[in-house]
């Protein structure tokens, strides 16, 4: 799965300066994702959100009814972004909930990444 960010907002000054500032921390921090901007008040509120802006990071609620500094906002990016398996190119999805006989679930040195459900990728 692709790594989804999307700013959620009614199209007021702090939502699109929101946005903004998102697409710029996304290409300091060097990473290919798309940044989306929803404004249908209906899909906001299908996604649960009942403030603005908010950021959702592969459909979790990072931050809502608040626009951070710059600072601020690569941090929580950085580590929303950094610490899903779709960064660190996963062989697992999300919805993985294998055991100790899965193929994954190996010691071979060359695959270290620790998925949330205990597989070695």
């Amino acid at each position: 799965m692709k790594i989804k960010i999307k700013v959620l907002g009614s199209g007021c000054p702090k939502c699109k300066k929101l946005y903004e500032l998102t697409q710029e921390v996304v290409k300091e921090l060097d990473f290919e994702i798309d940044v989306e901007y929803i404004s249908d008040i209906s899909e906001i509120i299908a996604i649960g959100i009942m403030s603005s802006p908010a950021l959702v990071i592969n459909d979790i609620p990072v931050l809502v009814g608040v626009l951070p500094d710059k600072g601020e906002l690569k941090k929580i990016i950085e580590e929303s972004v950094k610490g899903s398996s779709e960064f660190k190119d996963c062989e697992c999805d999300d919805d993985c909930d294998c055991d100790e006989s899965c193929e994954l679930n190996n010691t071979d040195p060359k695959k270290t990444s620790q998925c949330e459900c205990g597989c070695n990728c």
